[in-house]
Parts: C-alpha cells; sequence; structure tokens
C-alpha cells in the first residue's frame, strides 16, 4: 500500500467526505480507493478485442433468418 500525502480543493474535499458517508467508510483513503475504483470502470473499461470485431463483421453478413410473426417462430422452433 502506498501512503502519500496530497493537497487537494476544498470541493473535492467535500466529494471525498460524501462518498466516505454514502458507502459508510471508515477514512478519507478508502473513498479515495472507491473513486479511483470507479474512475478505472468507467474510462478504462475493456474496449472490444479486434477479434470479437472480426467475428461480429463475419455474423453481420449472414443472411437474416425471416421468422415473421411469434406464431410462426413457435411452429419454427416447436414451441407449442
Amino acid at each position: 500500500m502506498v501512503k502519500a500525502i496530497v493537497d487537494i480543493s476544498d470541493n473535492a474535499n467535500r466529494t471525498i467526505n460524501i462518498i466516505k458517508a454514502e458507502y459508510g467508510f471508515k477514512d478519507k483513503s478508502e473513498a479515495i480507493n472507491k473513486m479511483a475504483q470507479e474512475y478505472e470502470e468507467f474510462v478504462f473499461e475493456p474496449k472490444l478485442k479486434p477479434s470479437y470485431i472480426r467475428k461480429l463483421r463475419k455474423i453481420r453478413k449472414e443472411p437474416l433468418v425471416h421468422i415473421g410473426t411469434v406464431n410462426n417462430f413457435r411452429k419454427k422452433y416447436h414451441l407449442d
């Protein structure tokens, strides 16, 4: 674990205190860790892999299956 002394604005301090209270954290470091985790999920969310994009493009080129109505779907797949 890394320890740090940081200078933050009053607004950032209020935000950290709100997160601390909202999640019932014992100290501000837990709130900062939560902020970092949320930021990571939001900003660094994994992008689509190139292999998945190729697979998706291949699927898009496949012919569509026309089913029609719900009743036709049930008959086609023996769901009655």
